[in-house]
């Protein structure tokens, strides 16, 4: 997707570029280079364009689910067993629960695996793990189902200080 050199070895480009979008995608803000920040903003347009082509592309599904009893105090409830020769042992005590769960579809399936290569797993401010892929899917993608392109927005803050680099703040739209 990238085509600009950014003054970088490859892998060094495509890491600053996957960080940076990965930012930009969990937090919806980042201040950057103008030329950075162009590049940033063809990648996320284009992740953002299959995720609301995406958005709908799956069906729930109930499943039987497996999980341990637990006590009034939390911990699990133990039951013994013996085995065929007559040892006894313990094992927890299990209930079965359904459970909802989504099934992409096969096009949406790849959608999302496209997106890895561009979205890493990341904390948020609070330090809470966030799939950003789940972000693009759940939040984004409905927020711009209505629209065709132009999801991001570059504005120009002027030069940095000390090496006079033009700084940009690329947000959504």
């Amino acid at each position: 997707m990238p085509n600009r050199k950014l003054g970088r070895a490859s892998d060094q480009r495509t890491a600053i570029l996957r960080n940076m979008t990965t930012a930009f995608v969990i937090n919806g803000k980042v201040e950057t280079t103008v030329a950075r920040a162009k590049e940033i903003s063809a990648i996320v347009e284009k992740l953002i364009s299959s995720a609301v082509k995406e958005k709908d592309n799956y069906t729930t599904k109930e499943i039987e689910v497996s999980a341990p009893k637990f006590d009034a105090k939390g911990k699990k409830v133990l039951v013994s067993k013996t085995s065929k020769n007559g040892n006894k042992y313990f094992v927890v005590d299990r209930e079965k629960k359904m459970k909802t769960v989504t099934v992409d579809s096969a096009s949406r399936l790849a959608a999302r695996k496209r997106m890895t290569y561009w979205l890493l797993k990341s904390k948020n401010s609070e330090g809470e793990e966030v799939n950003p892929v789940n972000k693009m899917f759940d939040t984004i993608a409905p927020k711009y189902a209505g629209r065709t392109g132009g999801y991001t927005r570059i504005i120009r803050t002027g030069a940095r200080r000390g090496d006079a680099s033009e700084m940009a703040i690329l947000e959504f739209v």
